[in-house]
């Protein structure tokens, strides 16, 4: 179901429990909002450390339901950031592994897991969501995933990290949203020393989000692109890089084979962004999930899901990226005319 052309949430009314819980949320934006994150159903697949951030800040929200997707089992590696699933739980399923502790973190949102793999999920399981946000997949599944929320009215978000280096894209079609304008108004009497005040006034604004084709069909070496490739960094690069190599290998870089795969994302790079600026120091960050750049792309995804669930504020439009040599995060605006 769109969030733009979901039943009015109108006739929503939260419990005196719920306006207790989210008091602080309700002051900072508005009741309508948290009506809107009351109903909202989210699906969140790939519960490495990322997925635990992602699910932590979006059940803390006080959405409706949260589905915690994943048929990958706790490796060593997961934990040096996923903190939903307890140590014991090593070799388990990493979304069942997370169940416990993230249903304590907010009892009133409805949390389960799924363990199938996401290929054989169809349609009509993603249509149950307001919300998908695809973490850890290959562009061949991601494109497939987007196709069908597009066709659905639902709202995509691809994402990842690899070591220090993230991303997100947003996919979100035609997106609603209301934004306030300033103006001064002259509030002072005739003769008297000018006063002013300043009024804000609610604007709905509509915007067309490309989708995740945009991303794969983008030229990294258009010449109209090399100027703001040099102001903003490699990070675009870098993505391309890594997601080429999962394509290729099928599987990420491995701290087991960190010289090899050095070499192999040192190859890719030559190939597809010849004299790039991208160092191999930068290849060097790419291990495992580290909690610091977790923490801040996951804040990131997690805070675009609330932007759009409440339609408050514009989504970022529509690629982020968290450079992991000078770490700070910035959007590139790719697909868009």
């Amino acid at each position: 179901m769109d969030v733009d052309n979901k039943p009015s949430d109108a006739g929503v009314e939260l419990t005196e429990a719920e306006n207790e819980l989210y008091d602080r949320q309700i002051r900072l934006w508005g009741l309508e909002s948290q009506k809107r994150l009351r109903t909202a159903n989210i699906l969140i697949s790939g519960l490495n450390g990322l997925g635990a951030e992602i699910t932590k800040n979006i059940i803390l929200s006080g959405v409706n339901l949260v589905k915690l997707h994943d048929d990958k089992l706790l490796t060593e590696e997961d934990f040096c950031s996923q903190f939903l699933a307890a140590r014991e739980s090593l070799g388990s399923n990493r979304a069942e592994a997370s169940l416990t502790r993230a249903r304590a973190l907010n009892p009133m949102v409805d949390i389960s897991a799924d363990t199938e793999p996401l290929k054989q999920k169809t349609a009509e399981f993603f249509r149950q969501f307001d919300v998908v946000v695809i973490n850890g997949e290959s562009n061949e599944e991601l494109l497939r995933i987007d196709g069908i929320c597009r066709e659905s009215g639902v709202k995509f978000y691809a994402t990842d990290v690899w070591g220090m280096f993230g991303f997100y894209f947003a996919s979100l079609k035609q997106h609603s949203y209301v934004e306030d304008t300033f103006k001064y108004k002259l509030i002072s009497k005739p003769n008297e020393k000018k006063k002013f005040e300043t009024v804000a006034t609610p604007v709905q604004r509509d915007v067309e989000y490309p989708a995740y084709s945009a991303w794969i069909d983008f030229d990294l070496n258009a010449a109209s692109y090399q100027r703001k490739l040099k102001r903003d960094g490699p990070g675009i690069i870098l993505l391309r890089v890594l997601q080429t190599f999962r394509n290729k290998h099928q599987r990420d870089p491995s701290y087991k084979s960190r010289d090899t795969d050095i070499a192999l994302l040192q190859a890719i790079r030559d190939e597809i962004a010849p004299n790039s600026t991208l160092s191999n120091d930068a290849l060097g960050l790419l291990f495992a999930q580290i909690s610091p750049a977790v923490a801040i792309v996951g804040g990131v995804v997690a805070q675009e899901v609330i932007k759009v669930v409440t339609k408050m504020e514009a989504p970022h439009r529509n690629l982020f990226l968290f450079n992991p040599e000078t770490c700070m995060g910035y959007v590139e605006t790719v697909g868009v005319n």
